[in-house]
């Protein structure tokens, strides 16, 4: 059973990818990770694909890991599985990844979302790290990219008390870029996706790269590798036809080259 569906030619040069555990509210498992990963592997690699859109359904982008497959496993069998490393190639994705979210996104559906590079938010959505209540922590990135989202103080009472909180309160902390309607979360995400998807693929990846840099080391060695990447910009051909076309007073025509 596959437990992903993907479409890689939803809108000019985007990409969507459905979870599919409608019964299990999206809840993330080992094969749905796998296929995931697969997934984002294959669509980068997808020359006609310039940004990808990540949903579930409007019950839930993801509830949570899923519970049954750890319960009962020692520390040493969890170490064996090494699930994480699953997380680690999703996180090397190098084009755009949009998260369309509506309803649930608790323990690993908000740790998958974070590991997006925006989120875009249906008024219904709920977010939370509720690990704590059945006597664990997050282990995807929860206590790191929840903290360098919406700072320590709000980080740590959403991860020791598992709260969820809302999309409006999730935009006003800087978790989600936008909220919208039910109705229109995904195409919401979509419409952000297309407007990515109209800039320089080669500027976009290095861009991205750039961006995750500030948000993962110190500001010296954030503005080096800037540099190095605004300095590999003008190898391309996407460099050249943009200031040409600016120039010249017209739309580029960006080919990824």
């Amino acid at each position: 059973m596959e437990f992903i569906q993907v479409n890689n030619q939803y809108k000019k040069h985007v990409a969507l990818i459905n979870l599919n555990r409608p019964k299990e509210l999206n809840a993330l498992n080992l094969q749905l990770m796998g296929e995931l990963r697969d997934a984002l592997k294959a669509l980068d690699e997808d020359d006609n694909v310039r940004v990808i859109v990540l949903t579930g359904n409007e019950k839930a982008f993801a509830a949570g890991a899923d519970i049954k497959q750890m319960a009962g496993k020692t520390a040493i069998d969890m170490l064996n599985v090494d699930q994480f490393s699953t997380w680690d190639q999703i996180k090397k994705t190098k084009k755009p990844l949009i998260a369309a979210v509506s309803g649930f996104a608790l323990g690993g559906g908000c740790e998958l979302a974070m590991t997006c590079d925006m989120i875009v938010a249906s008024e219904t959505a709920k977010f939370g790290q509720p690990e704590i209540k059945i006597g664990v922590m997050p282990g995807a990135g929860g206590t790191q990219r929840l903290t360098r989202a919406i700072g320590k103080a709000r980080a740590m009472e959403l991860v020791l008390t598992g709260k969820f909180i809302s999309a409006d309160e999730a935009l006003g902390y800087g978790l989600v870029n936008k909220v919208v309607p039910t109705e229109m979360y995904l195409e919401a995400a979509v419409d952000l996706a297309l407007e990515i998807a109209q800039m320089s693929p080669v500027a976009a990846k290095l861009a991205k790269e750039s961006v995750n840099r500030a948000y993962e080391t110190h500001l010296d060695e954030g503005l080096h590798f800037e540099r190095k990447n605004f300095y590999l910009a003008f190898a391309s051909e996407d460099q050249t036809e943009g200031m040409k076309a600016f120039v010249e007073k017209r739309k580029p025509e960006f080919t990824g080259k």
